[in-house]
């Protein structure tokens, strides 16, 4: 089992090139296929304390189901988590995670903090 799990969208450009980062550093990460599998209130909330963000933080406000969940800038995290449980594609891709840590693939060099 990898040290590294990857919450990964392959149609993403991003998260391909984490992936391919992580790679080229020997890593074979365990790949979450978040859209398949669509991570509960609980693990976001995990994420997001591994992130060290906010859900504000780390959900994508240019998905249709965004406006379509009545999410806005005054929208609590707890609002927020709850959309993200039930839509995964408003969630900011891709998620490294290495023990109680995380980092969002954006840009992809952002692991490099996780592997040294």
């Amino acid at each position: 089992m990898s040290q590294f799990t990857l919450y990964h969208n392959p149609r993403c450009s991003k998260s391909r090139s984490t992936l391919a980062l992580l790679q080229e550093h020997g890593i074979e990460p365990e790949i979450v296929l978040y859209l398949e599998t669509c991570p509960g209130e609980g693990e976001i909330r995990e994420l997001l304390g591994k992130l060290g963000i906010t859900a504000a933080q780390l959900v994508r406000r240019g998905e249709d189901a965004y406006r379509g969940n009545g999410l806005g800038k005054d929208s609590s995290d707890d609002d927020i988590v709850a959309a993200m449980a039930g839509h995964p594609k408003l969630i900011e891709r891709p998620i490294v995670v290495r023990g109680d840590r995380a980092v969002l693939g954006r840009p992809p060099e952002n692991v490099l903090d996780l592997i040294s």
